[in-house]
């Protein structure tokens, strides 16, 4: 059939790039890195360290990932390919649907994956640290903050990643005025960086009686959540420790004592702080590495020299500083000022389908098309 024939030539025009793609994403290095690594494992007193042991098995457990998805989408290439010279020596047109969708899927994930291999900085591969602060809008811009916060949940889910609550400060009549999500996995950081910055929302609010129009905004900071061993010296003098009831939405699940940790760096004036972790000390130790993070993700972006040299800049959450528009009202639109891509299906993409606009940034990035955004 002359469909069969158009689709098997379509894939087969990705044969070249497929194998581009193992070179550039490194299979060989990485697979002789995986042999080096469970060697150490093999070595008498390596479970003696839990600390190291854990680190070295949660690198091999992200590179066998690594491996794996490129050996899978190989794998997904010959078997779609097989499917189609069956299908069509059988001249079965029951199976044209399976073929196209099989075509689509392979194309889709290599071009997912050949994005991955556009995140090379050095904190890309890091989890992600995300802090969503309501601006501009009252109760309206508290109810974003939560609908921003669910649709990054969804979108963390989609990919396989954990989502983890650390801090939430809820809305006086709805929503959230603030929160502190952990996102865990590999490249988490890499792709959600994009995601910094503010998003704006226009919408007939459904706190409004009259049935008006409003605009709303919330910031999304995005940081990578730094190891213990990345060397941040923080002087004990220069921190306010205070400890807080947990409370909140969810809070069935937290110890109700004065658990919850705020801390505040004094020299710069940024605040981090956990409530969802079981004890004090679990919730000082996040809290530590979240300070950490928001130390060296100033320090990166000023290229500073020195800690005590990091002034914190507040942007204004308003007019004019926003990434990326949401529009449920007078038609449905969602787009992003940087990239210019856009989607019309706005419940999609707050249901988490934001790969479009990631993507989008990862190659203008790469391209050095984002102007004054890139920075």
């Amino acid at each position: 059939m002359l469909q069969f024939e158009e689709l098997r030539l379509k894939l087969t025009g990705y044969e070249a790039e497929l194998k581009d793609l193992g070179e550039a994403i490194g299979i060989i290095p990485l697979q002789e890195q995986i042999g080096e690594l469970e060697q150490q494992t093999a070595a008498p007193g390596f479970w003696d360290d839990p600390e190291n042991s854990q680190k070295v098995m949660q690198k091999v457990s992200q590179l066998k990932t690594k491996v794996k998805a490129y050996e899978d989408l190989k794998q997904d290439y010959e078997d779609t390919l097989t499917l189609i010279e069956l299908a069509n020596e059988e001249n079965d047109e029951s199976l044209l649907d399976e073929v196209t969708k099989g075509v689509d899927r392979v194309i889709a994930t290599m071009e997912e994956q050949r994005l991955s291999t556009l995140l090379t900085g050095e904190y890309d591969g890091k989890n992600a640290i995300l802090t969503f602060h309501a601006g501009a809008g009252g109760t309206e811009a508290q109810d974003w903050v939560e609908m921003l916060f669910r649709m990054y949940q969804h979108w963390g889910e989609r990919h396989g990643f954990k989502v983890k609550t650390l801090d939430f400060l809820d809305g006086e009549e709805a929503g959230l005025k603030s929160a502190v999500v952990l996102v865990e996995g590999l490249n988490a950081y890499g792709y959600l960086k994009s995601e910094s910055g503010v998003h704006r929302l226009v919408r007939v609010s459904p706190f409004d009686s009259s049935g008006r129009r409003h605009t709303s905004f919330a910031s999304l900071e995005v940081m990578p959540e730094i190891d213990d061993d990345v060397d941040i010296e923080i002087n004990p003098d220069e921190i306010k420790v205070d400890t807080y009831r947990s409370s909140g939405a969810g809070g069935q699940h937290v110890n109700k004592t004065e658990s919850a940790i705020r801390i505040t760096h004094i020299p710069t004036g940024i605040v981090v702080a956990c409530q969802n972790e079981r004890s004090q000390h679990q919730n000082r130790e996040v809290a530590m590495r979240m300070l950490k993070s928001k130390l060296m993700e100033i320090k990166e972006r000023e290229h500073l020299e020195r800690i005590e040299d990091i002034k914190g800049v507040q942007k204004e959450i308003g007019w004019g500083s926003q990434i990326r528009s949401y529009v449920f009202m007078p038609y449905t639109l969602v787009k992003d000022h940087r990239t210019g891509f856009e989607m019309g299906n706005i419940g999609a993409v707050m249901d988490g389908d934001i790969d479009g606009f990631i993507n989008a940034y990862l190659k203008a990035a790469s391209l050095g098309e984002l102007g004054n955004y890139g920075d």
